[in-house]
């Protein structure tokens, strides 16, 4: 039986069977650490001169998005960086201008820190990652259980929660309001979800906003860390227009919420196909897959080939063995592929592609009460960490 937030982010199974060794995760910042790994390629061509800028960010206490807004907004320097990274760890990553030029010189502040290390010609892109190296501290586990985890190649690339938000599983419903052109809904969902996990004066703040009447009343009293709704409200108060009012909203945080509800739906995905069949998750003649390169291709029996599942889009084709459980999912939540295309939100349109199936983990180690690993691009620390601990509230275990 998995928790209740579990099944709220569309994960309804363990691909493990070993027993759970309990403990937290995140007791402090440091004790989750994370850096990304570039491909040698990409980094041989980092020089002194060149177009683009590169920097070195470093973060704690703050998520990617808001960290690369908060410098455009500073600094007028708009960022790309390759992956994200939420608040509750010590992270480090690359990123590069957008635009040509000098660049800025190295800023430091209490919350981050981006050092220059040289110009590119062309910018990165996300094929230039390869994964994340990490190092986790566990309190209070039960060590001799981890030491029997045997079971590392066979973990679901499962999106973890903090694709969803793991106090306030929202991104996925304001998603799939967009994509049904519920703007209204959309904007209520941000505004006033509420949720057994989020702090009680937080879900005071929002059961005051379920009314548009006290939006004006209440507005001064929204916290400075619930930014984005304070601009939603103030276009709401100005214009009253709720699409409009997502506008306002950063554009890769729109992009975000569609692509939550595609992550839920490959969770989904997943999930139904391990209940039916485990082996249903091996490719097999007909497959996708993605290579040792991360290049797509159909499965030739070779063993570095990884299953690839469809993550949903307008592009999306009904030729592959999982489309069983994608329509009935689709079906369920009142969606079609083609609604993934938004005449109003064109911007945040998403033609869909492929996810491995199975995350890829290396360099496991153990130094009480340490973890390290390095998991391939796109895949959650979270996840591999979920099957070891199986927490009973994921929350209260610092996911």
């Amino acid at each position: 039986m998995v928790p209740k937030l579990d099944s709220l982010i569309g994960i309804s199974i363990y691909c493990t069977r070993t027993e759970g060794t309990g403990g937290k995760i995140r007791s402090l910042p440091e004790h989750f650490f994370v850096s990304e790994i570039l491909r040698e390629s990409a980094l041989s061509n980092i020089s002194s001169s060149g177009s683009y800028a590169v920097y070195k960010l470093k973060k704690s206490g703050i998520d990617t998005n808001h960290a690369l807004s908060e410098i455009f907004k500073r600094y007028g320097l708009r960022l790309k960086a390759l992956g994200l990274k939420d608040a509750n760890a010590i992270s480090e990553q690359y990123v590069c201008d957008t635009s040509t030029g000098k660049g800025i010189q190295n800023i430091a502040t209490n919350r981050y820190t981006i050092e220059k290390i040289g110009f590119i010609q062309k910018p990165f892109t996300k094929k230039d990652m390869i994964g994340n190296n990490f190092r986790v501290k566990i309190d209070y586990a039960d060590f001799t259980k981890i030491s029997d985890f045997k079971e590392r190649d066979k973990i679901l690339n499962f999106y973890g929660y903090q694709r969803f938000g793991s106090k306030r599983p929202l991104s996925h419903l304001i998603g799939k309001a967009i994509l049904q052109k519920n703007f209204d809904f959309a904007i209520e969902t941000l505004l006033s979800f509420t949720s057994e996990y989020d702090l009680p004066e937080n879900n005071q703040v929002r059961e005051t906003l379920k009314s548009k009447s006290n939006y004006s009343r209440v507005f001064n009293e929204i916290p400075p860390q619930m930014d984005i709704e304070r601009l939603v409200i103030k276009e709401i108060i100005d214009h009253g227009n709720a699409l409009k009012a997502l506008h306002v909203i950063p554009l890769p945080l729109r992009r975000f919420f569609v692509q939550a509800f595609q992550s839920f739906i490959f969770n989904r995905t997943v999930s139904m196909a391990y209940e039916i069949d485990e082996e249903l998750l091996r490719p097999t003649d007909g497959d996708v897959c993605f290579d040792k390169n991360d290049d797509l291709g159909r499965y030739q029996n070779d063993p570095e080939q990884k299953l690839a599942i469809p993550f949903v889009g307008y592009s999306y084709s009904k030729k592959n063995r999982f489309d069983h459980e994608i329509s009935q999912i689709l079906d369920e939540e009142q969606i079609s592929a083609k609604d993934f295309f938004i005449k109003e939100m064109q911007e945040v349109s998403n033609e869909g592609g492929f996810r491995q199936a199975v995350m890829q983990c290396s360099n496991f180690s153990i130094n009480e009460p340490y973890l390290s690993f390095t998991l391939s691009r796109g895949s959650y620390a979270t996840v591999l960490l979920r099957e070891i601990i199986k927490p009973a509230n994921p929350v209260t275990a610092g996911f």
